[in-house]
């Protein structure tokens, strides 16, 4: 039975939420007039974008607080959230395309880009292939694309065997167990490394969109999607062509993307700055919502005093 939507947080008051036809499709978006009124002309814009599964709903303890400085903007990506789950070809450079197009309708001057896991690739790769958008760039984890973890030979055969379970008789049936909470939650407890965070609340929002039409659907395109090589871009690949100031935050405990295979990455490239978040996990945007919000505050002073220095 699909649950009433009556009260629950789906319809919370997060900013002024509009949707916006996007090439036809319906995408959800916020946004947070910046409260100092002294700064709203000449404050950076912040713009997030959110990670897989998820929705501007996970900015929630983030917005308010940053748009005591600065305007915010979150935009739900298509497939995502409330977002429409339409019949798109889903990969990042199609995300990029939506994020590059809300920012040229809506914003149409320099930003602080944050994204967070997905997201975080998703942002990557919009300032490495529109830099005039950001700036600076918040990364909350980066995940590796299927091309750095795997040898090509490798890659084609774990494509093809991907491909196999990324049919629908195969997610379906995951997709329905996932709409369960009590399957939502023991997903959620990954990602959370404090398991009181977990609230009833948190797995509303996670469970809720999966109740839209399309939904089940749009997760079978998404798990084809991903067993392509050309569904996400080498991030390698991509930070040697980056040259916007970039704040990299990992919670010390993800499991869920672990720091470990990546920080020599981050601590020898010229524009990045890597900082981890003591006793947080994947979703250290919540879970230590505090210490990242003053982080990108601080990122979002910093790149725009050494802007203004520079002219």
């Amino acid at each position: 039975m699909t649950p009433s939507t009556a009260s629950h947080p789906w319809h919370y008051a997060f900013g002024r939420q509009r949707n916006w036809q996007w090439r036809g499709w319906r995408v959800r978006y916020t946004y947070y007039r910046s409260q100092n009124s002294g700064e709203a002309d000449s404050a950076l814009p912040i713009l997030m974008v959110h990670g897989f599964g998820s929705a501007l709903t996970q900015w929630r303890h983030n917005g308010q607080v940053l748009s005591q400085h600065h305007p915010v903007y979150a935009l739900d990506l298509v497939g995502f959230g409330g977002s429409e789950k339409a019949s798109a070809p889903y990969k990042v450079e199609f995300w990029v395309e939506q994020i590059f197009e809300f920012w040229d309708t809506f914003i149409g001057r320099p930003v602080v880009l944050v994204g967070h896991s997905l997201g975080a690739l998703v942002a990557l790769s919009t300032v490495v292939a529109h830099p005039a958008l950001a700036q600076g760039l918040v990364l909350m984890t980066l995940p590796a694309s299927r091309q750095e973890m795997l040898p090509a030979w490798a890659s084609a055969i774990a494509g093809t065997m991907e491909r196999v379970f990324a049919n629908s008789w195969v997610v379906r049936p995951l997709f329905r167990l996932m709409q369960q909470p009590s399957m939502m939650r023991r997903a959620l407890n990954l990602a959370y490394t404090d398991p009181s965070r977990v609230t009833d609340e948190l797995v509303e929002l996670y469970c809720m969109p999966t109740w839209d039409r399309g939904a089940a659907q749009t997760l079978v395109r998404l798990s084809k999607a991903a067993t392509h090589p050309s569904y996400a871009p080498n991030t390698i690949q991509l930070l040697d062509r980056l040259n916007v100031p970039t704040l990299v935050l990992w919670g010390e405990c993800d499991r869920i993307v672990q720091l470990k295979n990546r920080q020599v990455i981050f601590d020898h490239h010229p524009c990045m700055e890597l900082r981890t978040v003591p006793d947080a996990g994947h979703c250290a945007y919540e879970e230590s919502a505090d210490v990242v919000n003053q982080e990108i505050l601080h990122w979002a002073r910093t790149v725009s005093s050494t802007v203004n220095s520079d002219r």
